[in-house]
């Protein structure tokens, strides 16, 4: 995979900021279909903008491919209009389907049942879509429905950030060698893959739930506060910022966050007392009250579930709150044998073997607590 790009790079005009122009102050809160995505999308059918990318929002995976293909379409100088597409309040094919159209990707997304096809043959463009999940192999149609311009790339071992990343390098790669322009002939700048790299790992660490990568779940806790700026309409710096982005540095706002809520969870911990799951069928724990403190039932039950184990007890915190007008008990274990799922299914509730919960009636949550409070 060779790929590069300059740091700072000029947008093609009608790439990214020409949509940030074309929004006012009144507009620039909406997004998907809103008045500004349709005056995108008119000003594309006036100047017959050829290719079109749509990207799955809220989606890091989609982001990223939308980088990609920004990138690709830059470095050719080829005009392109990029917007996000959510399943909230989705594009339609008629808002799509104009002349001059030529190409139409959909990144992390097949589009709904249809729409594909439809959008194909109504406006005799190439639709390209890519995904990785596996919910997505029903949604294929057969070559007899599909429309003869339609590809479809579903790879289940790739997340669709890291095939999309891959297609657009080797793309670009082929077209600058088959012209001989001698020109730069990578997305991205050395300075840059490396780290971009390493960001595509770990979230396909995360698309694909994995969860092998050191630090993966700090990783994630730090790249979920940027999912509020994934819309490029609402945010014309978002190119520039995922490019700046660094696993590291993600990490360590992760790690500063786990801790910060580790630190407001142990202060909880002074007045735990043990609890007969199941009014001891299934063992005793440690639990703890967390009224007002729901938020942090998962910082709760992790060291409660240590602290189990070390007092010789089943390892898994039982943390306890009411929930409006219910009384609910959250089970949270960090032993991977141990299964808290089967306390909460017996009781109606759900959830993981490691972490799971169930709304339990207050006369039989007094049966579970034991006579001595440790």
């Amino acid at each position: 995979m060779a790929l590069t790009l300059p740091r700072k790079w000029k947008w093609r005009p009608f790439l990214v900021s020409s949509i940030a122009s074309i929004i006012g102050p009144e507009t620039r809160a909406h997004g998907f279909r809103s008045d500004a995505v349709l005056e995108a999308l008119r000003k594309a059918r006036e100047e017959k903008i050829p290719n079109v990318v749509l990207y799955k929002y809220p989606s890091f995976s989609g982001s990223f491919s939308a980088l990609f293909a920004t990138l690709f379409h830059s470095r050719l100088n080829l005009s392109c209009l990029v917007l996000p597409f959510s399943l909230v309040q989705p594009l339609r094919v008629e808002d799509l389907a104009f002349e001059g159209l030529e190409r139409c990707y959909l990144l992390d997304f097949l589009g709904p049942p249809g729409f594909a096809a439809v959008l194909s043959r109504q406006s005799m463009c190439e639709v390209i879509g890519f995904d990785h999940r596996k919910s997505a192999l029903s949604r294929i149609p057969s070559a007899e429905e599909c429309a003869e311009k339609v590809t479809f790339h579903v790879d289940l071992e790739k997340s669709s950030s890291t095939v999309v990343y891959n297609y657009f390098s080797n793309k670009l790669l082929a077209i600058t060698s088959h012209n001989n322009k001698g020109g730069v002939n990578r997305l991205l700048n050395p300075e840059d893959q490396e780290r971009v790299e390493m960001v595509l790992k770990y979230i396909e660490d995360a698309d694909l739930r994995r969860w092998s990568l050191p630090y993966i779940r700090a990783f994630n806790i730090g790249l979920n506060e940027w999912r509020s700026k994934l819309n490029c309409i609402t945010n014309p710096f978002m190119f520039e910022e995922l490019l700046e982005m660094s696993s590291t540095s993600l990490i360590a706002n992760g790690n500063s966050y786990i801790s910060s809520r580790q630190s407001a969870a142990s202060k909880l911990l002074d007045k735990v007392f043990k609890v007969r799951l199941g009014r001891g069928f299934y063992g005793e724990c440690l639990g703890v009250r967390a009224d007002g403190n729901s938020n942090l039932s998962d910082e709760i039950g992790r060291q409660l579930s240590v602290k189990s184990a070390a007092a010789g007890l089943r390892p898994i915190g039982a943390v306890v709150y009411m929930q409006r007008n219910n009384l609910k008990m959250c089970l949270r274990s960090t032993d991977r044998d141990t299964d808290t799922l089967e306390v909460a299914k017996a009781y109606g509730g759900g959830g993981s073997p490691s972490s799971s919960s169930f709304i339990i009636r207050m006369d039989e949550y007094n049966q579970w607590l034991s006579d001595n409070a440790s």
